[in-house]
């Protein structure tokens, strides 16, 4: 067959699910065209991915230890001479170790804040030429996070091809590649596994036109990749157990198990409750060979992820957000309700549109369990009578979901899909820190699938009923249109009246002012870490101090403010202002004298004082 050719056959064959991806692509351009914003922990993202050998911002030490080393004794004036002091640097450490230049190499600490330049924060989120492709940075800079390197590394790479930028498109190009490759995987589960091809354009549409999709689409962090990667695995699964090849060809298994390890750590939570359910079902069968083999593979991947990543040992078991998860799996089931409450909300809204789905979802599953109890209950009876059928006519597709259910094979891939779901999101709605949708991400799309699974079984039931299996082939399509009217009352409200939260819309003007602004000096007085958010903004003023309130009050003469007569405040959120213009004004005689902006996106406050 020709190229044109089976381009065409190709086309012929798939259009609609081609077009169905287009469609997805399309609203996920538009979405990240309106992205204005970021979360703190998106350029957090492009922090641990880009700032050379620095993982954390720390406004008394605007150079890390490692960066200043790497800048003073390992980079020359060629290729060679670098290349030299590293070899020099590696004989100094397995000499001298402790005591070696490296290791005892002191960073510049100062006593309180000090003024960091524009240029400066260019570094912390962006590469150049110099330090562009730097993985062993970025594998650094992780290691003193909570998080495996993957999607950093994977962020890196599009940054070091774009340098001297930062732009929402760079970390969401990434994602809407992932959120088609998981598209792409829902099509294989319903027309190679549960060979019901009907539902492939449903399931699609479901997930990526709605919130689940869009907000994994939009949040520059692992989480669109974590998806990726779990719904990868369970496809591979699904497909051993169909063929029950799992004696060979676990290459695959393998390096996707250990992508999403390496992606971040609770894929480690979906891969316990999906290799349970897995070695569950082949023991039931008393194929202990294939349980071997499997277990064999799987002890491959946490042998070879833990030699590749070993920090993540101590991530999970002495990091704050590490001990945090364990002690709140421990804790008991105080403040259960509320976790429940929370998290079936965030899967009700951006699954199922709000309350009219998800009334819709519960009426289906009724009537489905009314189906499948009325459909027992006339069996049982046509077996006391001894009759070869039913004395009630059930139609040809109750019968159908009858078999389906009773089939192992089906079983077992309901199981499989079914079982590592629900025991992800019991373990997650425990030890989430926060009620946020992105810890459920990695469920939205199997969630989808379960979804219209039963939708389908629902419609199929009753218009099988109702036209008294006269013809199956209107049946068929009065059950898929009711599919897609589903997905029409689920994605569309939010499509229509809602704007995704991590568009962050109305921080252009932040981004603006800084820019009208960048020949002046900004002070920014936040709380905790507050700062994060406005990084972008930091890049454009000529240099930034960021101070907490007791920090600003108790500090020594400031030459910048002192020698300014002009500044740029920016106040977060919770801070007091009259104490702050208090302040200023009896320390360095700076008065406000302009509103640049009076509450932007994450409630702050941006002001022009002036002597």
């Amino acid at each position: 067959m020709k190229d044109k050719d089976r381009i065409v056959f190709l086309w012929n064959k798939r259009k609609f699910h081609i077009l169905t991806l287009v469609i997805i692509a399309l609203l996920g351009v538009f979405y990240i065209s309106g992205k204005e914003g970021y979360h703190m922990d998106e350029l957090l993202s492009f922090e641990l991915a880009n700032a050379e050998f620095t993982p954390w911002i720390v406004t008394t030490q605007p150079e890390g230890r490692l960066e200043k080393f790497v800048q003073n004794e390992i980079y020359g004036d060629s290729f060679g001479e670098t290349f030299g002091n590293v070899i020099a640097t590696v004989k100094d450490v397995l000499k001298n170790k402790g005591e070696s230049k490296l290791l005892s190499y002191k960073a510049d600490v100062y006593k309180e804040p000090v003024w960091i330049s524009a240029k400066q924060f260019q570094a912390y989120e962006t590469t150049d030429s110099r330090d562009n492709f730097n993985y062993l940075s970025v594998y650094f800079n992780v290691k003193d996070d909570n998080h495996p390197p993957l999607h950093f590394m994977a962020l890196h790479t599009v940054s070091s091809i774009f340098t001297n930028q930062i732009a929402p498109w760079m970390g969401c190009v990434i994602n809407l590649i992932l959120v088609l490759g998981i598209c792409i995987f829902l099509m294989k589960i319903c027309e190679e596994i549960l060979e019901k091809p009907e539902l492939a354009i449903p399931v699609c549409l479901l997930y990526g036109c709605s919130m689940a999709g869009i907000s994994t689409l939009l949040l520059i962090r692992m989480y669109a990749m974590l998806t990726f990667w779990c719904v990868a695995v369970l496809y591979i699964h699904l497909k051993k157990m169909k063929t029950d090849e799992w004696d060979k060809q676990n290459k695959g298994l393998i390096l996707v198990t250990l992508l999403g390890f390496w992606t971040q750590y609770y894929f480690v939570i979906f891969m316990i409750f999906l290799a349970g359910t897995t070695i569950v079902l082949l023991l039931r069968e008393k194929d202990k060979k294939h349980a071997l083999s499997y277990a064999k593979s799987m002890s491959i991947a946490a042998v070879v992820g833990l030699l590749v990543y070993p920090f993540s040992i101590d991530h999970v078991l002495h990091s704050g957000r590490g001990v945090e998860s364990v002690q709140n799996l421990g804790s008991g089931f105080s403040g259960m309700g509320e976790r429940f409450s929370q998290f079936l909300g965030i899967i009700a809204f951006e699954n199922l549109g709000g309350i009219l789905g998800t009334c819709l979802i519960l009426l289906a599953i009724v009537v489905l369990v009314v189906l499948l109890v009325r459909e027992r209950r006339e069996t049982r009876l046509a077996k006391s009578h001894d009759d070869s059928c039913s004395i009630f006519e059930l139609s040809d597709e109750i019968n159908k979901i009858n078999q389906d259910l009773i089939n192992k094979k089906s079983r077992k891939f309901k199981y499989m899909i079914g079982i590592p779901c629900a025991g992800y999101f019991l373990v997650v709605v425990k030890i989430a820190p926060y009620y946020e949708d992105r810890y459920m991400m990695p469920i939205f799309p199997i969630l989808a699938l379960i979804i219209m699974m039963v939708v389908k079984a629902v419609a199929d039931g009753i218009f099988s009923e109702l036209l008294a299996k006269r013809n199956v082939r209107k049946e068929q399509h009065f059950s898929n249109m009711i599919c897609l009217a589903v997905v029409l009352i689920a994605v569309l409200p939010n499509l229509f009246f809602k704007t995704p939260d991590y568009q962050y819309k109305g921080y252009a003007e932040q981004i603006r002012i800084s820019e009208t602004n960048q020949e002046l000096p900004c002070l920014c007085v936040y709380d905790g870490v507050g700062y994060y958010q406005n990084l972008i903004e930091f890049m454009n003023y000529q240099n930034t101090l960021m101070v907490t309130e007791g920090e600003l009050f108790s500090r020594s003469e400031d030459d910048v403010l002192r020698t300014n007569d002009k500044i740029v405040v920016l106040l977060k959120n919770r801070i007091d202002e009259v104490a702050v213009g208090s302040y200023l004004k009896e320390h360095y005689g700076l008065e406000k004298t302009g509103t640049l902006l009076e509450r932007g996106v994450h409630g702050d406050r941006v002001y022009l004082y002036e002597k």
